[in-house]
């Protein structure tokens, strides 16, 4: 088992009372090949989570549309009844076709039906946090997320979900999104190469929102890769470990929930926790980016 004692520091959710270690754990992985069907290995999938959780993670990030429903299941398996503190984040808004295809599904009866499925294969009675997951498969698209985000408000009411975020959204669909509740995180894609979002991160650590980078470990170019593996090797770490550290340094409301179906890979992301990358070093990654869309 891994002792940790440093995990990012913490984090708590706006309007909330919910207290979060920054480095956190996400479930997708823990699912078969294509996020589809049973995991490969049950068992190991079971040992990733308590270890996880072992080591002090209480932010896990799942959904039911992995599997679907298999990784709600592996987690209910693994850790039910749940630590008090543990903090299990889902989403909604996409379903899984039978050709293992992502369907958006934000219908008003696909995102109650979604909000119960959870609820079910969790074994909950009410959800933490509930993400509406809209836009396009990697980055937002414009539009309106009113109708679909009234109905999660409604489901909030009802008791069935404490709070709720966004994932791929803009910054006008978040403001939009704070006329009808309020927003508690919000999953987008960045990391060290892909930093469109470089300015929503600010405005949100002004709101104390917390800001959940999906996709945190690639899409990196070669020249970018090179920069990451030179920078680790002069710090004694690997370059997803850097990679992790500088999305932790980045910004305090960062909180990150990079996923692994082994221990041995989950021991790896946790110690990024503890590294500090110097100023030379974040200055340099800095200037990787690529250019913002």
């Amino acid at each position: 088992m891994t002792e940790q004692t440093n995990l990012g520091g913490s984090f708590t959710l706006a309007h909330s009372s919910l207290i979060v270690n920054r480095m956190g754990y996400g479930a997708m992985q823990l699912a078969g090949p294509e996020v589809w069907g049973p995991p490969r290995d049950l068992n190991g999938a079971i040992r990733v989570l308590r270890e996880a959780v072992e080591a002090g993670v209480n932010h896990i990030d799942t959904s039911d549309y992995y599997g679907p429903h298999v990784t709600n299941q592996v987690i209910k398996q693994a850790l039910h009844p749940y630590p008090d503190a543990l903090v299990i984040v889902t989403k909604v808004g996409a379903r899984r076709g039978a050709d293992k295809s992502w369907i958006p599904a934000l219908s008003r009866q696909e995102l109650i039906d979604a909000v119960h499925d959870n609820l079910r294969n969790l074994g909950l009675d009410r959800l933490a946090v509930v993400n509406l997951r809209v836009g396009e498969v990697m980055r937002p698209s414009e539009g309106s997320i009113e109708e679909p985000l009234t109905v999660l408000a409604e489901l909030q009411h009802q008791g069935l979900v404490r709070h709720l975020g966004l994932s791929n959204v803009t910054s006008r669909q978040l403001a939009e999104a704070q006329k009808i509740s309020q927003i508690v995180c919000v999953q987008n894609l960045y990391n060290v190469a892909h930093r469109d979002d470089d300015a929503f991160i600010d405005g949100l650590a002004s709101q104390n929102i917390a800001y959940v980078p999906f996709f945190p470990l690639g899409g990196f170019t070669p020249l970018q890769s090179t920069a990451l593996a030179t920078a680790a090797a002069s710090l004694g770490a690997t370059p997803m470990q850097v990679a992790l550290a500088w999305l932790l340094q980045r910004a305090a409301n960062i909180l990150l929930i990079p996923g692994t179906s082994s221990v041995e890979h989950l021991r790896e992301n946790l110690e990024a926790a503890t590294l500090q990358l110097p100023p030379e070093t974040l200055a340099e990654l800095d200037s990787i980016a690529g250019p913002k869309k």
